[in-house]
């Protein structure tokens, strides 16, 4: 997978930091702090979700609390509801 570039972003994170790639970004000046992203499978990989449907997700906290995270195949899951904020019920984190 690789970060891409659409219409709605307004930032990139890590735009100048080698050891990161850049990821272009929709930063929402919401009470959450929405920030929306969206990467590209390669054919190859499509294959392996289709089969294996899974995908898997490192998060760096730097041993801080870790953010809720959403993934979705769909943007307007995101980008509506970035705009429309949601409490979802019997949401929990564990630290």
């Amino acid at each position: 997978m690789r970060p891409i570039e659409f219409k709605e972003q307004n930032c990139i994170f890590a735009k100048d930091q080698s050891e990161y790639l850049p990821l272009p970004a929709l930063k929402l000046d919401t009470e959450r702090g929405d920030i929306v992203f969206c990467s590209y499978l390669t054919f190859r990989e499509r294959i392996r979700v289709l089969f294996t449907g899974r995908i898997w997700v490192n998060l760096l906290s730097f041993n801080r609390p870790l953010t809720p995270s959403y993934l979705t195949t769909k943007k307007k899951d995101l980008i509506i509801k970035a705009f429309k904020p949601t409490v979802r019920k019997n949401w929990t984190v564990e630290n």
